[in-house]
Protein backbone atom coordinates (compact mmCIF):
# COMPACT_ATOMS: atom_id res chain seq x y z
CA UNK A 1 0.00 0.00 0.00
CA UNK A 2 2.58 2.24 1.01
CA UNK A 3 4.49 1.61 -2.26
CA UNK A 4 1.53 2.28 -4.19
CA UNK A 5 0.95 5.38 -2.98
CA UNK A 6 4.30 6.16 -3.39
CA UNK A 7 4.46 5.77 -6.87
CA UNK A 8 0.47 7.72 -7.54
CA UNK A 9 2.57 10.81 -5.57
CA UNK A 10 5.81 10.41 -7.38
CA UNK A 11 4.88 11.91 -10.95
CA UNK A 12 3.06 14.78 -9.21
CA UNK A 13 5.48 15.72 -8.07
CA UNK A 14 8.29 15.17 -11.03
CA UNK A 15 5.63 17.68 -12.71
CA UNK A 16 5.69 19.94 -10.38
CA UNK A 17 9.70 20.41 -10.57
CA UNK A 18 9.17 20.92 -13.69
CA UNK A 19 7.15 23.56 -13.44
CA UNK A 20 9.29 25.02 -11.25
CA UNK A 21 12.62 24.69 -13.65
CA UNK A 22 10.17 26.74 -16.15
CA UNK A 23 9.06 29.43 -13.84
CA UNK A 24 13.12 29.80 -12.79
CA UNK A 25 13.87 30.47 -16.19
CA UNK A 26 11.48 32.66 -17.35
CA UNK A 27 12.29 34.34 -14.00
CA UNK A 28 15.86 34.67 -14.99
CA UNK A 29 14.85 36.62 -18.26
CA UNK A 30 11.71 38.41 -17.15
CA UNK A 31 13.27 38.71 -13.22
CA UNK A 32 16.24 41.46 -11.89
CA UNK A 33 19.26 40.76 -13.31
CA UNK A 34 22.15 39.36 -11.07
CA UNK A 35 24.62 42.05 -9.53
CA UNK A 36 27.44 40.06 -10.89
CA UNK A 37 26.09 40.56 -14.30
CA UNK A 38 25.47 44.47 -13.84
CA UNK A 39 28.93 44.29 -12.93
CA UNK A 40 30.11 42.03 -15.73
CA UNK A 41 28.74 44.31 -17.88
CA UNK A 42 29.90 47.42 -16.95
CA UNK A 43 33.78 45.95 -16.63
CA UNK A 44 32.91 45.23 -20.59
CA UNK A 45 31.68 48.44 -20.97
CA UNK A 46 34.49 50.70 -19.10
CA UNK A 47 37.41 48.02 -21.08
CA UNK A 48 36.01 50.13 -24.10
CA UNK A 49 37.94 53.46 -23.13
CA UNK A 50 41.22 51.32 -23.31
CA UNK A 51 43.24 53.41 -26.13
CA UNK A 52 39.84 54.87 -27.44
CA UNK A 53 41.15 58.30 -27.11
CA UNK A 54 44.63 58.06 -28.31
CA UNK A 55 42.42 56.63 -31.68
CA UNK A 56 40.24 59.54 -31.83
CA UNK A 57 43.10 62.28 -31.67
CA UNK A 58 44.92 60.95 -34.26
CA UNK A 59 41.07 60.21 -36.67
CA UNK A 60 40.80 64.10 -35.93
CA UNK A 61 43.64 65.48 -37.36
CA UNK A 62 42.77 63.93 -41.27
CA UNK A 63 39.96 61.13 -41.00
CA UNK A 64 36.87 63.32 -39.08
CA UNK A 65 34.58 61.43 -40.56
CA UNK A 66 36.11 58.13 -38.30
CA UNK A 67 36.41 60.61 -35.25
CA UNK A 68 32.64 61.36 -35.56
CA UNK A 69 32.13 57.31 -35.21
CA UNK A 70 34.25 57.22 -32.39
CA UNK A 71 32.82 60.30 -30.71
CA UNK A 72 29.43 58.30 -31.16
CA UNK A 73 31.08 55.34 -29.45
CA UNK A 74 31.82 57.26 -26.83
CA UNK A 75 27.99 58.48 -25.91
CA UNK A 76 27.43 54.89 -26.30
CA UNK A 77 30.04 53.72 -23.43
CA UNK A 78 28.33 56.56 -21.16
CA UNK A 79 25.00 55.87 -21.81
CA UNK A 80 25.46 51.55 -21.54
CA UNK A 81 27.20 52.59 -18.37
CA UNK A 82 23.90 54.11 -16.82
CA UNK A 83 21.48 52.06 -18.05
CA UNK A 84 23.67 48.98 -16.76
CA UNK A 85 23.04 50.05 -13.25
CA UNK A 86 19.95 51.20 -13.26
CA UNK A 87 17.94 49.07 -15.87
CA UNK A 88 15.47 46.18 -13.77
CA UNK A 89 15.16 43.56 -16.29
CA UNK A 90 17.85 40.74 -17.36
CA UNK A 91 16.39 40.57 -20.64
CA UNK A 92 17.49 44.50 -20.95
CA UNK A 93 20.74 43.67 -19.20
CA UNK A 94 20.93 41.14 -22.34
CA UNK A 95 20.71 43.83 -24.82
CA UNK A 96 22.93 46.30 -23.11
CA UNK A 97 25.50 42.97 -23.66
CA UNK A 98 24.65 43.24 -27.31
CA UNK A 99 25.47 47.11 -27.48
CA UNK A 100 28.49 46.94 -26.01
CA UNK A 101 29.69 43.85 -28.32
CA UNK A 102 28.29 46.05 -31.35
CA UNK A 103 30.47 49.13 -30.07
CA UNK A 104 33.57 47.17 -29.34
CA UNK A 105 33.55 46.05 -33.27
CA UNK A 106 32.76 49.32 -34.49
CA UNK A 107 35.99 50.84 -32.21
CA UNK A 108 37.73 48.02 -33.80
CA UNK A 109 36.91 48.86 -37.09
CA UNK A 110 37.96 52.02 -36.72
CA UNK A 111 41.35 51.66 -35.24
CA UNK A 112 42.05 49.58 -38.32
CA UNK A 113 41.00 51.97 -40.60
CA UNK A 114 43.61 54.16 -39.29
CA UNK A 115 46.76 51.43 -38.20
CA UNK A 116 46.43 49.31 -40.71
CA UNK A 117 50.13 48.55 -41.95
CA UNK A 118 51.03 46.20 -39.98
CA UNK A 119 54.62 44.26 -39.04
CA UNK A 120 56.77 42.19 -39.81
CA UNK A 121 54.15 39.15 -39.55
CA UNK A 122 51.94 41.05 -41.46
CA UNK A 123 54.37 42.16 -44.14
CA UNK A 124 55.57 38.32 -44.70
CA UNK A 125 51.83 36.89 -44.48
CA UNK A 126 50.82 39.38 -47.39
CA UNK A 127 53.76 38.78 -49.26
CA UNK A 128 53.14 34.91 -49.01
CA UNK A 129 49.11 35.52 -50.30
CA UNK A 130 50.40 36.99 -53.16
CA UNK A 131 53.09 34.36 -53.73
CA UNK A 132 50.43 32.34 -53.69
CA UNK A 133 47.98 33.57 -55.69
CA UNK A 134 50.71 33.68 -58.92
CA UNK A 135 51.72 30.07 -58.24
CA UNK A 136 54.63 30.81 -57.01
CA UNK A 137 56.91 29.08 -54.17
CA UNK A 138 55.72 30.35 -50.84
CA UNK A 139 58.00 28.55 -48.79
CA UNK A 140 62.12 28.92 -48.17
CA UNK A 141 61.83 31.97 -49.84
CA UNK A 142 63.60 35.07 -48.72
CA UNK A 143 61.98 38.66 -49.08
CA UNK A 144 64.85 40.79 -47.69
CA UNK A 145 62.89 44.17 -49.15
CA UNK A 146 60.08 43.86 -46.94
CA UNK A 147 61.75 45.19 -44.22
CA UNK A 148 62.93 48.03 -45.80
CA UNK A 149 59.31 49.43 -44.64
CA UNK A 150 59.37 51.43 -41.51
CA UNK A 151 58.63 49.64 -38.69
CA UNK A 152 58.58 46.32 -39.45
CA UNK A 153 60.91 44.63 -37.15
CA UNK A 154 63.49 41.89 -37.67
CA UNK A 155 64.08 38.56 -36.35
CA UNK A 156 67.80 38.18 -35.74
CA UNK A 157 69.32 35.13 -35.65
CA UNK A 158 72.40 33.41 -34.06
CA UNK A 159 74.15 32.81 -37.16
CA UNK A 160 74.35 36.56 -37.63
CA UNK A 161 71.89 37.25 -39.64
CA UNK A 162 67.69 37.45 -39.96
CA UNK A 163 64.83 35.25 -40.98
CA UNK A 164 63.41 36.97 -44.14
CA UNK A 165 61.16 34.11 -44.95
CA UNK A 166 57.25 33.09 -44.02
CA UNK A 167 57.26 30.38 -41.46
CA UNK A 168 53.68 29.47 -40.56
CA UNK A 169 51.29 26.97 -41.54
CA UNK A 170 49.39 28.00 -44.76
CA UNK A 171 45.71 28.92 -43.69
CA UNK A 172 46.01 32.84 -42.97
CA UNK A 173 47.72 33.35 -46.41
CA UNK A 174 44.90 31.51 -48.23
CA UNK A 175 42.70 33.98 -45.97
CA UNK A 176 44.56 36.37 -46.87
CA UNK A 177 44.23 36.89 -50.74
CA UNK A 178 40.42 38.06 -51.08
CA UNK A 179 41.92 41.17 -49.64
CA UNK A 180 44.95 42.10 -51.59
CA UNK A 181 42.68 44.56 -53.46
CA UNK A 182 43.36 46.66 -50.28
CA UNK A 183 47.02 47.57 -51.54
CA UNK A 184 50.70 46.82 -50.51
CA UNK A 185 52.50 46.69 -46.94
CA UNK A 186 50.77 44.30 -44.50
CA UNK A 187 47.07 45.94 -44.95
CA UNK A 188 45.31 42.86 -46.44
CA UNK A 189 46.66 40.31 -43.47
CA UNK A 190 45.57 43.14 -40.62
CA UNK A 191 42.08 43.23 -42.68
CA UNK A 192 41.82 39.24 -42.64
CA UNK A 193 43.06 38.62 -39.07
CA UNK A 194 41.14 41.43 -37.55
CA UNK A 195 37.70 40.34 -39.76
CA UNK A 196 38.50 37.05 -38.12
CA UNK A 197 39.05 38.43 -34.84
CA UNK A 198 35.82 39.81 -34.98
CA UNK A 199 33.87 36.73 -35.99
CA UNK A 200 35.72 35.03 -33.26
CA UNK A 201 34.21 37.31 -30.85
CA UNK A 202 30.91 37.01 -31.78
CA UNK A 203 31.18 33.29 -31.83
CA UNK A 204 32.89 32.97 -28.66
CA UNK A 205 29.90 35.92 -27.30
CA UNK A 206 27.11 33.06 -28.70
CA UNK A 207 28.67 30.51 -27.55
CA UNK A 208 28.85 31.69 -23.57
CA UNK A 209 25.73 31.29 -21.52
CA UNK A 210 23.86 34.70 -21.42
CA UNK A 211 25.18 36.35 -18.72
CA UNK A 212 28.77 36.02 -19.32
CA UNK A 213 28.41 37.07 -23.09
CA UNK A 214 30.15 40.54 -22.09
CA UNK A 215 33.20 38.77 -20.59
CA UNK A 216 34.16 37.75 -24.11
CA UNK A 217 33.38 41.19 -25.58
CA UNK A 218 35.83 42.42 -22.78
CA UNK A 219 38.88 40.06 -23.33
CA UNK A 220 38.24 39.69 -26.55
CA UNK A 221 38.11 43.65 -28.10
CA UNK A 222 38.18 45.80 -24.74
CA UNK A 223 41.02 45.45 -23.70
CA UNK A 224 42.93 46.44 -26.96
CA UNK A 225 45.73 43.95 -26.77
CA UNK A 226 44.42 41.25 -28.84
CA UNK A 227 42.74 43.65 -31.36
CA UNK A 228 46.43 44.86 -31.79
CA UNK A 229 47.98 41.74 -32.97
CA UNK A 230 45.45 41.34 -35.52
CA UNK A 231 46.29 44.69 -36.23
CA UNK A 232 50.24 42.95 -36.62
CA UNK A 233 48.75 40.48 -38.61
CA UNK A 234 49.34 37.64 -36.32
CA UNK A 235 48.66 34.22 -37.60
CA UNK A 236 48.14 32.55 -33.86
CA UNK A 237 45.05 35.06 -33.92
CA UNK A 238 43.55 32.87 -37.19
CA UNK A 239 44.54 29.42 -34.69
CA UNK A 240 43.09 31.42 -31.40
CA UNK A 241 38.99 31.80 -33.44
CA UNK A 242 39.32 28.44 -34.71
CA UNK A 243 39.95 26.74 -31.29
CA UNK A 244 36.86 29.02 -29.35
CA UNK A 245 34.23 26.01 -30.70
CA UNK A 246 36.76 23.67 -29.88
CA UNK A 247 37.23 24.52 -26.26
CA UNK A 248 33.64 25.66 -24.98
CA UNK A 249 32.42 23.08 -23.22
CA UNK A 250 35.62 20.62 -24.75
CA UNK A 251 34.51 18.30 -22.04
CA UNK A 252 31.32 16.92 -23.91
CA UNK A 253 33.12 15.92 -27.46
CA UNK A 254 32.03 12.35 -28.14
CA UNK A 255 29.60 12.27 -25.16
CA UNK A 256 28.37 9.04 -25.26
CA UNK A 257 30.94 7.89 -27.98
CA UNK A 258 28.99 10.18 -30.72
CA UNK A 259 30.27 12.74 -32.68
CA UNK A 260 27.62 14.00 -34.29
CA UNK A 261 27.64 16.80 -36.82
CA UNK A 262 28.91 19.32 -34.62
CA UNK A 263 31.11 17.32 -33.08
CA UNK A 264 33.03 16.81 -36.83
CA UNK A 265 32.31 20.37 -37.48
CA UNK A 266 34.55 21.32 -34.28
CA UNK A 267 37.07 18.63 -34.67
CA UNK A 268 37.45 20.46 -38.38
CA UNK A 269 38.03 23.48 -36.69
CA UNK A 270 41.05 21.70 -34.40
CA UNK A 271 42.56 20.23 -37.45
CA UNK A 272 42.16 24.10 -39.32
CA UNK A 273 44.16 25.65 -36.11
CA UNK A 274 46.87 23.80 -36.26
CA UNK A 275 47.27 24.50 -40.43
CA UNK A 276 47.05 28.38 -39.11
CA UNK A 277 50.25 28.49 -36.83
CA UNK A 278 51.96 26.36 -34.63
CA UNK A 279 50.85 27.53 -31.01
CA UNK A 280 47.53 25.13 -31.72
CA UNK A 281 49.91 22.49 -31.89
CA UNK A 282 51.24 22.57 -27.98
CA UNK A 283 47.04 22.93 -26.11
CA UNK A 284 45.85 19.87 -28.76
CA UNK A 285 47.94 16.79 -26.78
CA UNK A 286 45.98 17.91 -23.28
CA UNK A 287 42.61 18.36 -25.05
CA UNK A 288 42.87 15.15 -26.66
CA UNK A 289 44.32 13.42 -23.13
CA UNK A 290 41.12 15.24 -21.22
CA UNK A 291 38.89 13.95 -23.81
CA UNK A 292 40.27 10.83 -23.40
CA UNK A 293 39.98 10.34 -19.21
CA UNK A 294 36.66 11.90 -19.84
CA UNK A 295 35.10 9.74 -22.01
CA UNK A 296 37.02 6.83 -20.61
CA UNK A 297 35.29 7.52 -17.25
CA UNK A 298 32.05 7.40 -19.16
CA UNK A 299 32.32 5.10 -21.57
CA UNK A 300 35.50 2.64 -21.16
CA UNK A 301 39.06 2.79 -22.72
CA UNK A 302 38.17 0.89 -25.59
CA UNK A 303 35.36 3.29 -26.62
CA UNK A 304 37.26 6.51 -25.23
CA UNK A 305 40.19 5.28 -27.63
CA UNK A 306 37.42 5.38 -30.62
CA UNK A 307 36.16 8.48 -29.87
CA UNK A 308 39.90 10.30 -29.50
CA UNK A 309 40.91 8.28 -32.79
CA UNK A 310 38.13 9.61 -34.40
CA UNK A 311 38.94 13.59 -33.67
CA UNK A 312 42.29 13.27 -34.53
CA UNK A 313 41.67 11.61 -37.66
CA UNK A 314 38.95 14.20 -38.71
CA UNK A 315 41.33 16.69 -37.81
CA UNK A 316 44.50 15.42 -39.65
CA UNK A 317 42.29 15.32 -43.08
CA UNK A 318 41.80 19.15 -42.55
CA UNK A 319 44.82 19.61 -41.73
CA UNK A 320 46.50 17.45 -44.79
CA UNK A 321 43.55 19.25 -47.02
CA UNK A 322 44.72 22.70 -46.38
CA UNK A 323 48.50 21.77 -46.35
CA UNK A 324 48.00 19.51 -49.69
CA UNK A 325 48.96 21.95 -52.25
CA UNK A 326 51.91 23.46 -50.74
CA UNK A 327 53.04 19.58 -49.89
CA UNK A 328 52.56 18.12 -53.37
CA UNK A 329 53.85 21.78 -55.12
CA UNK A 330 57.00 22.42 -52.34
CA UNK A 331 57.65 19.30 -50.07
CA UNK A 332 60.55 20.35 -48.75
CA UNK A 333 60.38 24.46 -48.63
CA UNK A 334 56.69 23.50 -47.39
CA UNK A 335 58.09 21.32 -44.32
CA UNK A 336 61.01 23.73 -43.23
CA UNK A 337 58.55 26.36 -43.69
CA UNK A 338 56.07 25.23 -41.21
CA UNK A 339 59.30 23.98 -38.72
CA UNK A 340 61.05 27.34 -38.67
CA UNK A 341 60.03 28.53 -35.63
CA UNK A 342 61.61 25.48 -33.47
CA UNK A 343 64.58 25.50 -35.86
CA UNK A 344 65.57 29.12 -37.14
CA UNK A 345 67.69 29.50 -34.02
CA UNK A 346 65.84 33.32 -33.23
CA UNK A 347 68.22 34.84 -30.27
CA UNK A 348 66.72 35.31 -27.44
CA UNK A 349 63.42 37.59 -26.37
CA UNK A 350 60.87 37.57 -24.01
CA UNK A 351 60.02 38.26 -20.04
CA UNK A 352 60.88 34.73 -19.50
CA UNK A 353 64.22 33.07 -17.54
CA UNK A 354 65.99 34.31 -20.49
CA UNK A 355 65.64 37.21 -19.11
CA UNK A 356 68.59 36.30 -16.62
CA UNK A 357 71.08 35.58 -18.83
CA UNK A 358 69.73 38.55 -21.47
CA UNK A 359 69.26 41.45 -18.85
CA UNK A 360 70.49 40.19 -15.22
CA UNK A 361 74.24 38.49 -16.19
CA UNK A 362 76.94 38.76 -19.21
CA UNK A 363 75.44 36.02 -20.96
CA UNK A 364 75.40 31.94 -20.86
CA UNK A 365 77.56 29.31 -22.87
CA UNK A 366 74.37 26.97 -22.27
CA UNK A 367 71.64 28.25 -24.05
CA UNK A 368 70.45 25.42 -25.66
CA UNK A 369 69.39 23.62 -22.65
CA UNK A 370 66.90 26.96 -21.93
CA UNK A 371 65.02 25.00 -25.59
CA UNK A 372 65.71 21.64 -23.64
CA UNK A 373 63.88 22.91 -20.40
CA UNK A 374 61.06 24.18 -22.11
CA UNK A 375 60.23 20.65 -24.13
CA UNK A 376 60.94 18.68 -21.29
CA UNK A 377 58.88 20.80 -19.32
CA UNK A 378 55.85 20.91 -21.40
CA UNK A 379 56.01 16.54 -21.42
CA UNK A 380 56.17 17.13 -18.13
CA UNK A 381 52.86 18.82 -17.76
CA UNK A 382 51.15 16.94 -20.36
CA UNK A 383 51.87 13.72 -18.21
CA UNK A 384 50.99 15.70 -14.69
CA UNK A 385 48.05 16.81 -16.59
CA UNK A 386 47.25 13.24 -17.38
CA UNK A 387 47.50 12.23 -14.08
CA UNK A 388 46.02 14.75 -12.07
CA UNK A 389 43.09 15.00 -14.68
CA UNK A 390 40.50 15.22 -12.47
CA UNK A 391 42.10 18.38 -10.54
CA UNK A 392 43.96 19.97 -13.19
CA UNK A 393 41.28 19.20 -15.84
CA UNK A 394 39.67 23.13 -16.49
CA UNK A 395 43.44 24.01 -16.59
CA UNK A 396 44.08 22.41 -20.16
CA UNK A 397 43.90 25.53 -21.57
CA UNK A 398 46.59 27.31 -19.67
CA UNK A 399 49.07 24.48 -18.69
CA UNK A 400 50.82 24.69 -22.30
CA UNK A 401 52.27 27.74 -22.35
CA UNK A 402 53.46 27.48 -18.95
CA UNK A 403 56.43 25.84 -20.72
CA UNK A 404 57.56 28.61 -22.89
CA UNK A 405 58.58 30.64 -19.57
CA UNK A 406 61.45 28.71 -20.10
CA UNK A 407 61.88 28.77 -23.98
CA UNK A 408 64.55 31.21 -25.42
CA UNK A 409 61.61 32.79 -27.12
CA UNK A 410 59.30 33.50 -23.83
CA UNK A 411 57.35 36.45 -24.91
CA UNK A 412 54.46 37.84 -23.48
CA UNK A 413 52.19 37.20 -26.84
CA UNK A 414 52.36 33.34 -26.53
CA UNK A 415 50.59 33.99 -23.11
CA UNK A 416 48.35 36.67 -23.74
CA UNK A 417 47.18 35.40 -27.44
CA UNK A 418 45.35 32.45 -26.03
CA UNK A 419 43.41 33.83 -23.05
CA UNK A 420 39.93 33.67 -24.18
CA UNK A 421 40.34 29.99 -24.11
CA UNK A 422 41.18 30.55 -20.67
CA UNK A 423 37.88 32.56 -20.38
CA UNK A 424 35.99 29.60 -22.34
CA UNK A 425 37.08 26.93 -20.55
CA UNK A 426 36.71 28.44 -16.93
CA UNK A 427 33.01 29.17 -18.33
CA UNK A 428 32.16 26.12 -19.45
CA UNK A 429 34.10 23.22 -18.12
CA UNK A 430 33.52 23.28 -14.55
CA UNK A 431 35.60 21.02 -12.21
CA UNK A 432 32.29 18.91 -11.54
CA UNK A 433 32.94 17.50 -15.00
CA UNK A 434 35.92 15.47 -13.84
CA UNK A 435 34.88 13.95 -11.04
CA UNK A 436 34.77 10.63 -13.21
CA UNK A 437 37.70 11.06 -15.08
CA UNK A 438 40.04 8.61 -15.61
CA UNK A 439 43.09 8.87 -13.99
CA UNK A 440 46.31 6.41 -14.38
CA UNK A 441 46.43 4.88 -11.22
CA UNK A 442 48.77 1.55 -10.35
CA UNK A 443 46.33 -0.99 -8.75
CA UNK A 444 49.45 -2.88 -7.10
CA UNK A 445 50.09 -0.39 -5.09
CA UNK A 446 47.77 0.09 -1.53
CA UNK A 447 46.62 3.61 -0.53
CA UNK A 448 49.00 3.81 1.76
CA UNK A 449 51.81 3.99 -0.29
CA UNK A 450 49.97 5.66 -3.77
CA UNK A 451 50.24 9.27 -1.95
CA UNK A 452 54.23 8.74 -1.54
CA UNK A 453 54.36 7.11 -5.36
CA UNK A 454 52.43 10.15 -6.68
CA UNK A 455 54.84 12.69 -5.24
CA UNK A 456 57.74 10.92 -5.98
CA UNK A 457 56.41 10.82 -9.91
CA UNK A 458 55.51 14.65 -9.89
CA UNK A 459 58.87 14.89 -8.51
CA UNK A 460 60.57 13.25 -11.82
CA UNK A 461 59.02 14.58 -14.42
CA UNK A 462 59.28 18.18 -13.19
CA UNK A 463 63.11 17.77 -12.43
CA UNK A 464 64.54 17.35 -15.60
CA UNK A 465 62.98 20.41 -16.55
CA UNK A 466 64.08 22.20 -13.11
CA UNK A 467 67.94 21.16 -14.35
CA UNK A 468 67.86 22.18 -17.50
CA UNK A 469 66.98 25.54 -16.97
CA UNK A 470 69.38 25.83 -14.34
CA UNK A 471 71.92 25.05 -16.01
CA UNK A 472 70.98 27.33 -18.96
CA UNK A 473 70.97 30.44 -15.97
CA UNK A 474 74.26 29.40 -14.72
CA UNK A 475 75.93 29.66 -17.19
CA UNK A 476 79.09 31.78 -18.04
CA UNK A 477 79.94 33.99 -21.01
CA UNK A 478 82.51 32.00 -23.11
CA UNK A 479 83.72 35.10 -24.71
CA UNK A 480 85.54 38.47 -22.74
CA UNK A 481 85.16 41.58 -25.05
CA UNK A 482 87.49 45.03 -24.65
CA UNK A 483 87.06 48.07 -26.87
CA UNK A 484 90.16 48.77 -28.28
CA UNK A 485 89.44 51.44 -30.63
CA UNK A 486 86.71 53.86 -32.37
CA UNK A 487 86.10 55.89 -35.40
CA UNK A 488 83.73 58.96 -35.37
CA UNK A 489 82.55 60.01 -38.76
CA UNK A 490 80.80 62.95 -37.01
CA UNK A 491 80.63 64.00 -33.09
CA UNK A 492 78.41 61.34 -31.15
CA UNK A 493 78.75 58.62 -33.59
CA UNK A 494 80.49 55.66 -34.26
CA UNK A 495 81.46 54.02 -37.60
CA UNK A 496 83.88 50.82 -36.65
CA UNK A 497 84.91 49.51 -33.84
CA UNK A 498 87.80 47.23 -32.69
CA UNK A 499 87.45 44.87 -30.02
CA UNK A 500 89.98 42.68 -28.52
CA UNK A 501 88.17 39.24 -27.81
CA UNK A 502 89.06 36.24 -25.74
CA UNK A 503 87.61 32.75 -26.15
CA UNK A 504 87.84 31.62 -22.43
CA UNK A 505 85.49 27.77 -23.35
CA UNK A 506 87.02 24.97 -24.86
CA UNK A 507 85.55 24.81 -28.38
CA UNK A 508 86.44 27.34 -31.53
CA UNK A 509 83.27 29.82 -32.03
CA UNK A 510 81.76 32.01 -34.92
CA UNK A 511 80.86 35.39 -32.81
CA UNK A 512 78.25 37.68 -34.01
CA UNK A 513 78.73 41.06 -32.40
CA UNK A 514 75.53 44.05 -31.87
CA UNK A 515 75.08 46.67 -29.23
CA UNK A 516 71.63 46.75 -27.97
CA UNK A 517 70.32 49.91 -26.38
CA UNK A 518 66.87 48.49 -24.88
CA UNK A 519 65.23 45.80 -23.86
CA UNK A 520 65.17 44.30 -27.45
CA UNK A 521 67.59 43.01 -29.96
CA UNK A 522 69.34 45.59 -32.41
CA UNK A 523 71.36 45.41 -35.94
CA UNK A 524 74.55 43.10 -36.28
CA UNK A 525 77.28 44.98 -36.96
CA UNK A 526 79.49 43.75 -40.42
CA UNK A 527 83.57 42.48 -38.85
CA UNK A 528 85.74 44.02 -41.59
CA UNK A 529 88.98 42.76 -39.95
CA UNK A 530 90.22 39.60 -38.04
CA UNK A 531 89.14 36.13 -37.61
CA UNK A 532 85.26 34.93 -38.13
CA UNK A 533 86.13 31.89 -35.96
CA UNK A 534 87.99 32.44 -32.69
CA UNK A 535 89.74 28.86 -31.64
CA UNK A 536 89.33 28.01 -27.96
CA UNK A 537 91.41 29.75 -25.59
CA UNK A 538 92.66 32.57 -27.63
CA UNK A 539 92.10 36.10 -27.96
CA UNK A 540 92.25 38.40 -31.34
CA UNK A 541 91.49 41.27 -32.49
CA UNK A 542 88.06 42.44 -34.55
CA UNK A 543 87.09 45.66 -36.17
CA UNK A 544 83.16 45.85 -36.64
CA UNK A 545 81.73 48.26 -38.68
CA UNK A 546 78.19 49.77 -37.75
CA UNK A 547 74.91 48.84 -39.31
CA UNK A 548 74.22 51.49 -42.25
CA UNK A 549 77.34 52.63 -41.66
CA UNK A 550 77.19 54.74 -38.30
CA UNK A 551 76.02 54.31 -34.91
CA UNK A 552 74.43 57.33 -32.95
CA UNK A 553 75.48 57.39 -29.44
CA UNK A 554 72.52 57.52 -26.95
CA UNK A 555 72.66 61.24 -25.31
CA UNK A 556 69.45 60.55 -22.47
CA UNK A 557 71.14 59.99 -19.34
CA UNK A 558 70.30 56.36 -18.15
CA UNK A 559 70.78 54.17 -21.15
CA UNK A 560 72.10 51.14 -20.76
CA UNK A 561 74.42 50.45 -24.04
CA UNK A 562 75.27 46.72 -24.18
CA UNK A 563 77.63 44.65 -26.48
CA UNK A 564 76.68 41.49 -27.18
CA UNK A 565 78.49 38.40 -28.86
CA UNK A 566 76.13 35.62 -30.10
CA UNK A 567 76.90 31.95 -31.23
CA UNK A 568 75.44 29.33 -33.20
CA UNK A 569 77.04 25.77 -32.51
CA UNK A 570 77.11 25.86 -29.44
CA UNK A 571 74.17 28.51 -28.62
CA UNK A 572 76.01 31.16 -26.29
CA UNK A 573 75.69 34.95 -25.18
CA UNK A 574 78.51 36.97 -24.20
CA UNK A 575 77.62 40.51 -23.16
CA UNK A 576 79.63 43.39 -21.60
CA UNK A 577 78.21 46.84 -20.29
CA UNK A 578 79.48 49.76 -22.35
CA UNK A 579 80.25 53.04 -21.13
CA UNK A 580 79.70 56.42 -23.23
CA UNK A 581 83.11 57.45 -22.64
CA UNK A 582 84.26 54.26 -24.65
CA UNK A 583 82.39 55.32 -27.55
CA UNK A 584 83.46 58.47 -26.63
CA UNK A 585 87.48 57.13 -27.16
CA UNK A 586 88.01 58.12 -23.98
CA UNK A 587 87.67 55.05 -21.93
Amino acid sequence: MHLAETQQVTPGRRTQSAVSAVSVARAGVHGAPAQWHRVLTLLADVSLFIGTRTVWAQAATHRLALAAVISVCYASILVTGVLTLTVRRARSLARLDVIVLVTAIALTLCTWALNHTGGDEAVLTTQAAKEMVHGHQVYDHAWPWLFRIKGVALTATTTGGYDFTYGYPPLTPLLTAPFLWLGHDGAPATAAVTVVLIIGTIVLWRLLPGPWRSAATMLCLGFSFLPMYARQGYPAIVGLVLLVPVVVRWTRFGAGGRLGAAGIARAACLGAACAAQQLPWFVTPFLLAGIYAVRRGELGGREATRVVLRIAGIAVLTWLLINAYFMVSEPGPWLEGIALPLTQGAVLHGQGLVGISLYFTNGSDRLDWYGHASMLLAAALLALFMLFVRRLGPAATVLPWCAFYLATRSQDGYYLMMTPLWLAAAITVPLSEFSQAWQPRPRRLTERHRRPALVGAVVLLVLPALVSATLAVTGRPPLSMDITAVRHPSPGTVSTMTLKVTNTGDSALTPYYMITTGQGMDRYWSQVHGPATIPAHTTAAVELRAPSGKFTVPTQQGTRMRLRAFTATPQTLSTRDVKRAELDGKG
